[in-house]
């Protein structure tokens, strides 16, 4: 039971004991900066139950809690608002519990909950590119979190893999490509195939300005140019099975699919289980005719169905086609079944997608609530804003996107340029540069993303993600880098690390600032997985090792002549840079042992 339960309890006792009124709730909220305590108990809230002065209430309260709670040394009343503190010995007793376990924070997996996060979700017609790494980065922090918090955890993505797009790829190689393959040009297979794609495009500008110059309206040309036609009977036979067609396909998925694995392992995600748009485009047909049949789809004259969402605030949504061929809401309604089918401990799921379909998600899941199935109404969408550069949007036809290989590169060079400016790595090998440089890049382009709640839009800049100071990723590293310093210094030390802390001495007020920062870990990994946001996490983070750094500037750490003082500062510090470590992980960023 942590503090604040403890002194819930025990205000709706002296509550109880002095009004005789049974009090629901107590709400509390920390002591601000320029006041004595720890803890604040809001007492304008309990009006509504008892009646007298706030300031009266407050004090009665605080007396009762000083005579009957041995973790409260003091109080004082502000206005409203009961500041309580907490005395040194709860603190130590806390760390003494706490210091040796170095997954705290975490809770062991119950398996009474699975859940399933999908992610990434990509194209097969071209690389990963920025917008790609924020849903990733999302996703993946999303699952580890909700594995912290007790969950089991599945990680998925379906790969739109079918659909004009592949095909239009598929034709320019065919047409301008000469044999040419990953291992003869030399190129990741997904750049490859993209260049294709952007190939495509190209060519079929230049057949819309020859036929308009023809004197061909432009929307009749953008419909009727020979190669989008072409494309089209492409897919017509991909989907009827022609060998030739599927062959080429295969061929060159297989392409991207190297790519793809490349560009998350430098990335450092991974997922459980893959699903592929070409074996369920199909699904969710024999769904519709159930659900037809039950009432909740209703048939038009021309033979589509569709779904009335109007009383619910939305509105009607086909859910198959006139010819009897499925929309992605079909595909989407099937596929979530499959997967409890494959996973029959799933209760829920977490679809990482971006904002543009808000839309698209409040009416799949309403669908399958109507449908019936339990566990509907544990469906998320994870929504998240664009991620925009400083010189403008992206478009992946044009050629245009900023490549995420491209953008790891990069971040791993800005990091290595600071870093050298800054003169810090001057007993390190080349090689140890590079995999630090690496750690720092990444570690900058995870946390500026992550630290951003996901429904916010995100204006990227590499050269600020990458400064030493301020609430960064190099930033954290570096304080992690300072503690491992400390630590092999400490090592000199008799019984530093199996020394148990003296609960009956005073605490410096820098230590228990960041005993009451550590303390918040647990609580902040489930308000994290109840919000589905890793920005919690991150800024947790920044907030414990801004904490550290001011404990490391105003106290003494080996240098304290108190032998006692000094083996628990260092002890204090080794746990702040499990804390740390534990955070980043759930970001997916690694930390130096030295920088």
């Amino acid at each position: 039971m942590n503090i604040q339960e403890v002194l819930s309890a025990k205000v709706k006792e002296a509550i109880f004991t002095i009004f005789n009124v049974e009090l629901p709730t107590v709400e509390f909220q920390p002591t601000r900066k320029d006041f004595e305590g720890d803890v604040t108990v809001v007492v304008f809230p309990m009006l509504r139950f008892v009646k007298g002065n706030p300031e009266l209430i407050g004090k009665q309260v605080g007396e009762f809690l000083q005579e009957n709670v041995e973790e409260v040394s003091g109080f004082n009343v502000v206005k409203g608002f009961l500041n309580i503190v907490i005395s040194d010995s709860y603190y130590l007793g806390f760390f003494n519990k706490i210091k040796g376990e170095r997954d705290f924070g975490y809770v062991p997996e119950t398996g009474n909950e699975a859940v399933m996060v999908e992610y990434s979700s990509p194209n097969t017609n071209k690389p990963l590119h920025l917008g790609h790494i924020r849903n990733n980065l999302l996703g993946y922090s999303v699952a580890e979190i909700l594995k912290a918090s007790g969950k089991k955890v599945y990680k998925t993505q379906i790969i739109n893999d079918r659909g004009i797009h592949i095909c239009k790829s598929m034709l320019a190689w065919q047409r301008f490509g000469n044999g040419e393959t990953p291992a003869s040009s030399g190129l990741k297979g997904d750049k490859l195939v993209g260049n294709y794609y952007v190939a495509f495009d190209k060519a079929y500008k230049a057949e819309v300005a020859e036929m308009i110059a023809g004197g061909v309206e432009k929307e009749v040309a953008e419909k009727e140019a020979p190669l989008l036609k072409e494309a089209q009977e492409m897919l017509r036979k991909w989907e009827a099975g022609d060998d030739e067609v599927v062959t080429l396909w295969k061929r060159m998925n297989g392409w991207v699919y190297k790519g793809f694995e490349e560009t998350y392992k430098n990335l450092g995600v991974d997922f459980d289980q893959l699903y592929f748009e070409s074996d369920t485009y199909l699904l969710g047909k024999d769904v519709v005719a159930d659900g037809l049949e039950k009432g909740v789809f209703y048939k038009k004259e021309d033979g589509s169905v569709w779904i009335d969402l109007t009383e619910e605030g939305l509105d009607e949504k086909i859910v198959l086609r006139s010819d009897g061929t499925a929309v992605y809401m079909t595909q989407d309604i099937g596929t979530a079944i499959q997967r409890v089918k494959d996973y029959p401990d799933v209760t829920g799921m977490v679809y990482t997608v971006g904002n543009e379909q808000d839309y698209h998600f409040k009416v799949l899941f309403l669908i399958l609530k109507k449908l019936g199935f339990s566990w509907a109404g544990r469906l998320h969408h994870l929504s998240y804003g664009m991620v925009d550069l400083p010189s403008g949007k992206m478009k992946s036809r044009e050629g245009t996107v900023v490549d995420a290989d491209d953008l790891m590169d990069d971040m791993s060079q800005t990091a290595a340029t600071i870093s050298e400016e800054l003169g810090k790595l001057e007993e390190y090998t080349d090689a140890e540069k590079q995999v630090l440089y690496q750690m720092i890049g990444l570690g900058a382009l995870k946390y500026y993303i992550l630290k951003v709640d996901p429904k916010k839009r995100i204006l990227f800049n590499p050269e600020e993600s990458v400064d030493f100071q301020g609430n960064t990723g190099p930033f954290i590293q570096y304080t992690y880098a300072r503690i491992q310093s400390i630590l092999r210094k400490a090592n000199e030390i008799d019984n530093v690390w199996s020394s148990t802390v003296d609960t009956s001495m005073p605490l410096h007020l820098k230590e228990k600032e960041l005993l009451k920062q550590i303390q918040l870990f647990p609580e902040t990994i489930q308000l994290a997985a109840e919000n589905y946001s890793p920005a919690l996490i991150a800024n947790y983070t920044y907030d414990l090792v801004r904490e550290f750094n001011s404990f490391y500037q105003q106290v003494s750490i080996l240098g304290e002549s108190d032998a006692q003082k000094k083996i628990r500062r260092v002890q204090l510090s080794k746990k702040v840079g499990e804390v740390i470590q534990s955070a980043f992980l759930l970001l997916g960023i690694q930390v130096p042992e030295r920088m």
